[in-house]
C-alpha cells in the first residue's frame, strides 16, 4: 500500500516505514505523531484511488524523529557589466517523519 501525501507545498510518495524529510514541523516535537490529511494518490491491493483534489476519508499517519539543519543551500546573484555580485548561503530547518499507517 502507498499513497501521494502533500505537506507544507511539496509531495511525497510514501508507504509504510519509510522515512521522509519535510520542512520544519515548529509546533510539534520529536516523538510526537502527526496526521497528513491531504492525501492525493492511494494505492492498495493494486488498486488505485485518485482524489479530485483529495481522495475522501484517507489519512496517513506518522511519528517525528528528529528535526535537523539541512544541507548549505548557496545563492549567487550578479547583475552583469555593473560589478554587482552577492554571495548569500543558508541551511533550511527539516523534519524527518517515520510513516506508521495509511488509512483509506
Amino acid at each position: 500500500m502507498l499513497a501521494v501525501i502533500r505537506t507544507k507545498g511539496h509531495q511525497h510518495l510514501v508507504q509504510k516505514g519509510d522515512k521522509i524529510s519535510t520542512d520544519f514541523f515548529n509546533d510539534k516535537k520529536e516523538g510526537e505523531t502527526i496526521s497528513f490529511d491531504e492525501v492525493l494518490l492511494v494505492e492498495q491491493g493494486g488498486e488505485v484511488h485518485i482524489g479530485q483534489p483529495i481522495v475522501a476519508n484517507a489519512k496517513v499517519e506518522g511519528k517525528i524523529i528528529k528535526h535537523f539543519k539541512g544541507e548549505k543551500v548557496k545563492v549567487f546573484k550578479m547583475k552583469p557589466k555593473k560589478r554587482y555580485k552577492k554571495t548569500i548561503g543558508f541551511r533550511p530547518l527539516l523534519t524527518e517523519v517515520e510513516i506508521t499507517s495509511i488509512q483509506a
